[in-house]
């Protein structure tokens, strides 16, 4: 009878344990000092991988990309919240231009990757051409066979991973409506589309008013609007 006892003593024990330790387990997040530096390797794969884990749902880190977080926290001193947030962008950016905080203050990019080698069409937030301001594929990412832009989209083939960002130029076109005729003026779409730079006339330049623009007219102005239209 003593001997029964104690075996239901002892599974129940072992009862109420077990559910608390499975949900240690799935409640087990990544843990790392902001500092990544203070690890070693394996520790620094470890966590960075875990963390992608977490945050793509059980997916696997590519190795490219653990390559590149490895070099950015050993020779850029990058910190286990840069590792997260620049994980959270490229998981955001999967299949889609996402806007993010660029490699240059103020500098907005988005990234765009090609997963298994398929071309990926990624949109940007601006119109006009983009350049790859961080490439962060092995593969190759040069341009006309592994990324290109075109206006309002950046694609990317070959495994080709990187951030874009905008190009600026001085592009700009001066269009004067005399004695407030309808005028139309040569714009280059692949440019972008146009703004009022600056406004060179007393009369008013209201976009769809006295100033507009359309890929079959390109750029017009009437009701007396002279104005310098640079590309955006």
């Amino acid at each position: 009878m003593v001997s029964l006892l104690k075996s239901l003593v002892f599974a129940f024990s072992l009862a109420l344990l077990v559910p608390a330790t499975a949900g240690a387990q799935v409640q087990a997040r990544a843990y790392a000092p902001e500092n990544l530096r203070t690890l070693s390797q394996n520790d620094q794969i470890r966590v960075i991988s875990l963390e992608y884990s977490e945050q793509s749902r059980g997916r696997a880190i590519p190795n490219d990309q653990l390559r590149f977080y490895l070099d950015q926290v050993n020779r850029s001193n990058w910190t286990f919240s840069q590792i997260k947030s620049d994980i959270a962008r490229s998981l955001a950016g999967n299949g889609g231009g996402v806007p993010g905080p660029g490699p240059g203050p103020g500098m907005q990019t988005i990234r765009c990757e090609s997963t298994g080698n398929r071309m990926n069409t990624c949109r940007t937030p601006w119109q006009g051409q983009s350049r790859l301001v961080r490439q962060l594929s092995n593969s190759g990412c040069e341009r006309g066979r592994g990324w290109d832009s075109r206006n309002g989209q950046v694609w990317v083939n070959h495994g080709c991973r990187g951030e874009f960002a905008r190009i600026a130029n001085n592009y700009s076109v001066t269009c004067s409506s005399q004695n407030s005729r309808h005028t139309t003026c040569a714009w280059d779409r692949n440019q972008g589309r146009p703004y009022v730079m600056q406004r060179l006339s007393g009369s008013a330049c209201t976009e769809n008013r006295s100033w507009g623009y359309n890929t079959r007219q390109g750029l017009w102005v009437s009701n007396g609007c002279r104005a310098r239209f640079g590309a955006r």
